[in-house]
């Protein structure tokens, strides 16, 4: 079925659109965004149960951009009457021109932008999905969940003996996004649903605790959460690894990256790296990468909400932008970075479809949305028969970077090892992959024909705007520091 779009949002579509205009008449420039997503988060435990109407992405309001004098400026609101957009307008236009009269006279030099293009266009996207979060019979989707968590329990006690499970929590969360984009002469809306599930099971045996996490995602409703029986299979599988690890000699190592862990080094290497409003001022490296080679040749990156199907594949994003696949690294050139609209108006380039908001009260930022490695040719077996003395690393904890440096660090949850081109059985737990992106990039020289990419994660712009991303790729072959 398709995600029908707002109705909410289309009553007062209209009346926004008269309210846009008479902005209009002031301004070289107007923009509405109309946001009314909705959800649902559910977490079971053997101790506690939470059901939470709303998620991450849940909101309902507007958004109002405008043009003046090389000078941008905005202001958020949720209690508009579509029976009187006029006297709405005029209250926003007193709070803009204030905004406006301030970034003049602030005493700090603004950066002059102009006028953002306004070409007609009308979209409607009205996405595939099996259910809708609305229409879900909660009481049965809490009855599933329990008996997943119950049977985690008694599964993991029947493999690691009575009382070894800690607990086995199962989360479970869908919304609804529905977005209207308006300007003098566009009107632009969308309407999908994603969801996202997770288990994790807490585990202990001689005095040792070890937690296990997997989980699922994807651009649809309800239905993917038939896929947790088998993550809670995986994570068991996983708790039962952790509790026999050893600890990883600290060195440099080939290794072989997971999908997982190839995603989170995509993420981190060149996610934050190339979100070109740090080019705009001066905190990124990659401004000075761009045409230069930052990987081998058998590194090939996307990014966008077109390369991938998954959390945060959309239509356009918050500025109007239709979605985008952007090569950013095309056998191991870094090509371009990614761009909000504002960014791409000062550096002289288009936007890529990445200006996302974390919701409609908080400002426009370059953001991530899939971020993965192009697959290759390579076989897993073969990987693993070129290594002398390695690891295989999967799962993910976290990671960080340093875009003005390109250092980089990921926790990773276990590493399996390899001699002599064979897994030995020993696992090492957790990792601590360092090292700098052109030097990790760089000793890329096999990537597997398959790939993954995973959505349960959010990222945030330094320590704040949190927003859905994805990531993933296929097994990379490489060289890095352990630790």
């Amino acid at each position: 079925m398709k995600a029908p779009f707002s109705g909410y949002l289309a009553d007062r579509a209209e009346g926004l659109k008269a309210l846009a205009a008479r902005l209009r008449e002031r301004y070289d420039y107007v923009s509405v965004l109309a946001t009314d997503s909705k959800g649902w988060r559910v977490r079971i435990s053997q101790h506690a149960k939470s059901v939470a109407d709303e998620t991450m992405t849940t909101e309902r309001g507007c958004v109002v951009r405008v043009h003046r004098d090389g000078l941008y400026s905005e202001a958020a609101f949720n209690d508009f009457d579509p029976g009187d957009p006029r006297a709405e307008a005029d209250r926003l236009a007193a709070v803009l021109d204030r905004q406006l009269a301030l970034l003049r006279d602030v005493g700090v030099e603004p950066y002059a932008t102009a006028a953002l293009a306004d070409a007609p266009e009308a979209v409607v996207a009205e996405m595939e999905t099996g259910r809708l979060p609305e229409d879900e019979d909660m009481a049965a989707l809490i009855d599933r969940l329990t008996a997943l968590s119950d049977r985690g329990v008694a599964a993991g006690e029947a493999r690691l003996g009575e009382g070894s499970v800690l607990d086995c929590s199962v989360t479970a969360q869908s919304t609804h996004i529905n977005k209207l984009f308006l300007t003098e002469h566009r009107d632009l809306r969308q309407s999908y649903v994603y969801s996202e599930g997770t288990v994790t099971v807490d585990v202990t045996r001689n005095g040792r605790n070890e937690m296990a996490y997997e989980g699922l995602s994807g651009r649809g409703g309800a239905e993917l959460f038939d896929g947790l029986a088998q993550k809670l299979d995986e994570a068991l599988d996983s708790a039962e690894e952790l509790l026999s690890a050893t600890r990883v000699e600290p060195g440099e190592y080939d290794i072989i990256t997971a999908p997982d862990v190839s995603g989170l080094i995509a993420h981190e290497a060149f996610g934050h790296g190339v979100e070109m409003d740090m080019f705009v001022k001066g905190r990124a490296l990659g401004a000075d990468y761009l045409g230069r080679r930052v990987g081998s040749d058998s590194v090939t990156m996307h990014e966008g909400a077109l390369c991938a199907v998954d959390v945060t594949s959309y239509a356009f994003d918050d500025e109007g932008t239709p979605a985008g696949d952007v090569v950013e690294i095309e056998r191991g050139i870094l090509k371009t970075g990614i761009c909000d609209a504002l960014s791409a108006q000062r550096l002289g380039v288009a936007p890529t479809g990445n200006g996302k908001r974390e919701n409609y009260e908080h400002k426009v930022y370059t953001r991530m949305t899939n971020t993965v490695f192009d697959s290759g040719d390579d076989r897993l077996e073969d990987m693993i028969a070129s290594i002398e003395r390695g690891y295989l690393l999967k799962g993910i904890s976290s990671g960080m970077e340093d875009p003005k440096h390109w250092g980089i660090q990921c926790i990773v949850e276990k590493g399996y090892e390899i001699l002599n081109g064979r897994l030995t059985g020993r696992v090492v737990a957790p990792v601590v992959l360092t090292g700098y992106v052109p030097d990790l990039l760089g000793s890329v020289s096999m990537v597997s024909g398959d790939r993954e990419v995973f959505g349960t994660g959010g990222c945030g712009k330094g320590y704040k705007e949190w927003v859905k991303v994805a990531d993933g790729g296929p097994y990379l072959k490489a060289r890095a520091r352990l630790g």
